[in-house]
C-alpha cells in the first residue's frame, strides 16, 4: 500500500525551450494607428490584430519615435538618442547622428537585416525622416516618421 503523506508529491513537468527557429519568427500583435494615436478597432470595438510583418514594421516606427533611457518601462536597448542628435551644430551633423542612432536602435532586433537609404526633409513641423529597413524574411519596408526638434 502506498505511503500517505501530508503533502502530495508529483513530478515537475518539463518546460520546452524554444528552438532558435521559433525565436526568430515574427509574432502577430495589435495594430496601432499612428495617425489616430490609438489602437485600431473593428465594428464591434475589438482591437484589430496584425500579422508578424506589420507588427515588426510598427516596432520599427515605435523604436524610432522613442527617446532612449527616457522611460523606465523600456530597457536601455530600446529607443534612439534624439536629444543628443539635435544638440549637434549644423543640419549635416544632426542628420549623421540621427542616421547612426536609428541604425543602432533597429539593429538591436535580431530580425532586422539592414537599415539604409536615409533621406531627411526639414519642415516647420519637424524633421521628416525616411529610410528603408529590411527584415530577414521579407522585402524592404519604407519607413517615414516625423521627428520633433
Amino acid at each position: 500500500m502506498a505511503e500517505k503523506t501530508l503533502f502530495p508529491v508529483f513530478d515537475v513537468p518539463e518546460i520546452p525551450t524554444p528552438t532558435p527557429a521559433e525565436e526568430q519568427k515574427y509574432k502577430p500583435s495589435v495594430y496601432f494607428d499612428y495617425e489616430l494615436g490609438d489602437f485600431k478597432r473593428d465594428g464591434a470595438n475589438k482591437m484589430v490584430l496584425t500579422d508578424g510583418r506589420e507588427a515588426w514594421r510598427q516596432w520599427c516606427i515605435k523604436t524610432v519615435q522613442t527617446e532612449r533611457l527616457a522611460f523606465l518601462s523600456y530597457s536601455s536597448d530600446t529607443g534612439v538618442e534624439l536629444y543628443d542628435a539635435f544638440k549637434q551644430g549644423d543640419k549635416e551633423a544632426i542628420e549623421s547622428a540621427l542616421e547612426r542612432t536609428i541604425t543602432e536602435a533597429l539593429m538591436v532586433n535580431p530580425r532586422t537585416e539592414y537599415v539604409r537609404g536615409f533621406e531627411f526633409t526639414w519642415d516647420s513641423d519637424g524633421l521628416h525622416c525616411e529610410f528603408v529597413v529590411k527584415g530577414k524574411e521579407w522585402e524592404e519596408q519604407h519607413i517615414d516618421v516625423i521627428l520633433q526638434t
